[in-house]
């Protein structure tokens, strides 16, 4: 049918050849910028980045927090109903595991998010090149700072105690994981 819109009769011309067997990149790569030796990507030693660490601890902390709140407001919720009735009873569940779980999962929240800042500065500042034979002292720091932080409207006595229990719990999980013989840190959460 030769009234058909797509009939092609003019081939045109010829592609090009895109091989780059005549052309020599040495003579070439100056004027394209192309350096001279191979540009490696730069790696990260250390991990995972900041922002990562923290939004993968804070959505942990907030859900472990709220799962936690939620079975300590079940329980209250079951043990102070005014009234036998199972709407009575369930309203009160739910008032409490909402009050509850909302309360610890934003708490641990925030703690994780503060932490992840704090031991995120301890590793921009290479805190731990100054104290080489005692190697976890970036995340105790991180755990001081963040006790501290966290509790700093209460008042130097009670933030500086703690940030005193945050440095002991780091210490005790750096005291377990040498014990079982794991690397400290393995599971990438925290300060565990």
């Amino acid at each position: 049918n030769s009234s058909s819109p797509y009939k092609d009769d003019d081939v045109g011309a010829p592609l090009p050849d895109f091989t780059a067997g005549g052309i020599n990149l040495k003579t070439v790569a100056p004027a394209l910028g192309v350096p001279q030796q191979p540009d490696y990507l730069d790696y990260d030693q250390k991990g995972r980045g900041l922002i990562v660490t923290m939004f993968s601890n804070a959505g942990v902390s907030y859900l472990t927090g709220t799962t936690v709140g939620g079975v300590y407001g079940l329980r209250l919720g079951l043990a102070n109903t005014p009234s036998s009735r199972f709407r009575v009873k369930l309203n009160s569940v739910l008032n409490h595991c909402g009050r509850h779980g909302s309360k610890i999962g934003n708490a641990m929240g925030m703690i994780a998010i503060i932490y992840s800042l704090a031991e995120g500065a301890a590793d921009a500042l290479d805190i731990d090149r100054y104290t080489d034979p005692i190697q976890p002292v970036g995340p105790a720091l991180a755990a001081f700072a963040t006790g501290a932080t966290y509790f700093a409207p209460a008042g130097p006595r009670v933030a500086a105690l703690a940030g005193a229990i945050g440095m002991g719990a780091v210490g005790v999980t750096y005291i377990g994981y040498t014990a079982i013989g794991r690397p400290y840190g393995s599971l990438g959460y925290m300060f565990f």
